[in-house]
């Protein structure tokens, strides 16, 4: 699928077979994005877990806090 419309980017969105653990997690084989809204606006995005992206984001964040928080400690 090359660029899906406006439409169904909004029922993927929407369709609660994508979602698991009541939104928490979204889960979208053919869905190419990795940051997805989540369906309540007000409750910010998630990380798309059916794209192998998103692990190397997830990592690379992960990386990066532990750098922070590891020269926070190392300069006390």
């Amino acid at each position: 699928m090359e660029n899906p419309s406006k439409e169904l980017f909004e029922e993927w969105q929407k369709n609660p077979k994508y979602w698991k653990c009541k939104g928490l997690f979204y889960f979208n084989k053919d869905d190419k994005r990795i940051i997805v809204d989540k369906p309540n606006p007000n409750y910010g995005t998630t990380l798309n877990f059916a794209n192998k992206k998103a692990y190397l984001f997830l990592i690379g964040m992960f990386c990066f806090f532990g750098f922070v928080a590891f020269m926070i400690t190392k300069s006390k």
